[in-house]
């Protein structure tokens, strides 16, 4: 028997779709009829790559007897958190509030009002030491319902005032050369030097972070800086975090060295890490950034492509129930792929052994050292790869997310153009196509499509700055205009609809007009993917430089004041402000903009638009067109030189003399 889940557009809420549990979507309807049976309302949160969603789900939504106490003593409300992360910021602060910590699944239990009175994540089937059983929490909620529901709408209504205080604006403070400086000797306090990355197991990939540090390291020359990224990268890359077979990275390491992934591969994760390993090559030349680039680039295409031009969300941590069964490798299967002598070579550069690096004996994959031997590397991976086609695949969480397509779109545009990879670009802008002919309705973003069919959910305020920013980039890579024009709109509604009125440089999560909830999120800290507000900081930015100068001055001024509300926690907690530091150091350079005139047959203009994607910092600006192309601000009032192509470099409101070779423009951006 199907429940209310039946018709969703989500991936997530369908795996959930015949289970025993009466489970209802997200809205008023569920609610009312927790008012109508007065019992409380079950809240479960998770999402289609999450192994621990399967487990419970598994272990509890699956099986009737846990159902039928569901179904009689509660409500039973499922949400994908990749559709609604608003519904999901607000129980996940709860959640933490209450605990310490969080993650998903989350399970909370909330007034018909929607106040949550008591939060957690994971439960199992039976107790376990320090952790109830599900039946038992179950059985406890109910009994304080019946038995004390003062003293828990009591609570859930003090739990609700005291997180609205705790999440309003911060603060304005300063952003400085000092400040930005601080926050990388902060940083190298936190990093580790053995293993690349910040902090201890469960190691993420700072991403974000390392994007910020190659930035101030173009500006600044910082030997500090530099070190973290370079450290981190190549021990990411190396590690099993990295599909050293098929490209793109997990979500996660279990342990501190990248060895043993958590498997899922997240959308906007490989959007992230293609831009950080982009821009180190381009910075150093690095042979093992580019590889690293290019793989990832291929993997989106390749394996997160959907029919109508978007990118799936994600893959699944799982194959059959079963985590990393289609990635980990014995020495045995190695030798049977690809025979003894093969077998044993690649067991020794990927670090297969019999005791195995992973479970049952099985080892991920990493990469030890570069082979020298080119060709039979290349043979190797190519012999393994079409073996592990061969083996059951992870499922696919095919929805369109408006915020992580933007990432990718930012990320294979500016690939594109820095490896000369012009089907990376096309691709981006078949992404950028597929977003918005499918999801702005009535000039207002969605969250999510799926298949070509557009979900209800209103898009948040990462939705707006990434997709924007993507376009922006995307911009930039083609010449085009609609892209810019399509931006720019994405803006003005982020500023009319999201920016606080009361507030000067804060912004909600939700716009004005959304559902709601029970209080308005506004969380301003980068976490797997950056904040709505520094996300929106850094299109502003951009757009202040490529649109006209009516909407130039209000854009930066956003920008700026942006970057001074989330001061505080720049300064306080930088690795949960990643990408603000980022765009704190193009606000700090300029940006630097490089705008190219001349004609698109000439080679002296490909050559200095080339000198100019390589010698660009990062968060710098650059555009090459027909002079006063039509649509394109950027290029409007500059000039041929006498004898063809130039390059017009500026820095903020400052601009230099045109040049009109690549040697003179190169020199103009080491200046």
């Amino acid at each position: 028997m199907t429940n209310r889940l039946a018709d969703a557009t989500s991936p997530y809420l369908l795996q959930h779709a015949d289970n025993p549990v009466d489970w209802w979507p997200w809205g008023e309807e569920a609610f009312a009829e927790a008012r109508r049976r007065d019992v409380p309302v079950l809240l479960s949160v998770g999402y289609a790559a999450c192994h621990w969603c399967h487990v419970m789900a598994h272990e509890s939504f699956e099986d009737p007897a846990t159902a039928e106490v569901m179904n009689a003593r509660f409500v039973n409300i499922k949400v994908d958190r990749e559709e609604r992360p608003d519904v999901d910021a607000v129980y996940m602060t709860a959640t933490q509030a209450m605990t310490g910590h969080g993650g998903w699944p989350m399970t909370c239990f909330l007034t018909a009002d929607g106040e949550p009175f008591h939060c957690g994540t994971y439960y199992p089937p039976a107790a376990r030491p320090g952790m109830p059983s599900f039946r038992q929490l179950m059985d406890a909620v109910h009994d304080a319902w019946t038995s004390r529901r003062s003293e828990l709408d009591e609570a859930a209504a003090a739990i609700v005032g005291h997180l609205r205080e705790q999440t309003k604006p911060l603060q304005e403070s300063t952003v400085d050369n000092e400040v930005l400086d601080g926050v990388v000797d902060s940083l190298l306090g936190e990093y580790d030097r053995g293993n690349g990355g910040f902090g201890a197991a469960p190691k993420f990939p700072p991403s974000m972070v390392l994007e910020f540090l190659l930035r101030h390291h173009e500006r600044t020359g910082s030997i500090s800086a530099l070190s973290m990224v370079d450290g981190s990268a190549e021990a990411m890359a190396r590690g099993g975090i990295y599909d050293q077979l098929g490209g793109g990275f997990a979500r996660y390491s279990v342990d501190a060295s990248w060895v043993v992934p958590h498997f899922e591969k997240m959308l906007y994760d490989n959007g992230l890490l293609l831009r950080v390993y982009t821009h180190l090559w381009r910075l150093n030349g690095s042979a093992l950034a580019r590889s690293v680039a290019e793989g990832t680039a291929e993997f989106l295409l390749r394996d997160l492509s959907t029919v109508d031009g978007g990118f799936a969300a994600s893959l699944d941590a799982d194959t059959d129930g079963v985590e990393g069964l289609t990635y980990a490798w014995t020495p045995a299967q190695l030798v049977e792929v690809l025979g003894a002598d093969d077998g044993a070579w690649a067991a020794e550069v990927f670090g297969v052994t019999e005791e195995g690096t992973f479970e049952h004996g099985s080892s991920t994959l990493r990469l030890l050292a570069t082979p020298e031997d080119e060709t039979r590397y290349a043979r190797v991976r190519e012999r393994l790869f079409g073996a592990r086609r061969a083996r059951p695949q992870p499922a696919r969480d095919d929805k369109v997310v408006a915020a992580w397509n933007g990432l990718a779109i930012a990320a294979l545009a500016e690939a594109g153009v820095a490896f000369d990879r012009p089907q990376w670009t096309i691709a981006a802008a078949r992404a950028a196509a597929a977003v918005l002919d499918t999801q702005l309705v009535d000039g207002r973003l969605r969250r999510t499509s799926k298949d070509g069919v557009v979900g209800d959910a209103a898009s948040v305020l990462e939705d707006y700055g990434c997709l924007a920013e993507g376009l922006l980039v995307l911009h930039q890579a083609t010449g085009s205009p609609r892209w810019l024009a399509a931006a720019l709109g994405l803006l003005d509604t982020a500023l009319e609809s999201f920016a606080d009125p009361e507030v000067p440089g804060a912004f909600h999560d939700t716009a004005a007009d959304a559902e709601a909830l029970v209080w308005r999120p506004s969380d301003p800290g980068d976490n797997a993917s950056p904040s709505g507000a520094s996300a929106v900081a850094s299109a502003l930015l951009l757009g202040a430089v490529l649109a006209g100068p009516d909407a130039a001055s209000r854009y930066r001024e956003a920008a700026e004041l942006a970057v001074a509300r989330a001061g505080q926690l720049i300064s306080r907690a930088p690795r949960f402000a990643g990408h603000w530091l980022s765009v704190a150091e193009a606000l700090t350079l300029g940006p630097v903009q490089v705008a190219v005139v001349g004609d698109a047959g000439d080679a002296r203009t490909a050559e200095l638009r080339a000198s100019a994607v390589a010698g660009a910092h990062g968060g710098a600006v650059v555009l090459a067109g027909e002079p006063d192309a039509d649509g394109v601000p950027l290029l409007a009032g500059r000039p041929l030189l006498d004898d063809g192509p130039a390059a017009y470099v500026c820095r903020g409101y400052v601009c230099d003399r045109p040049v009109g070779t690549a040697g003179e423009l190169a020199e103009a951006l080491r200046r």
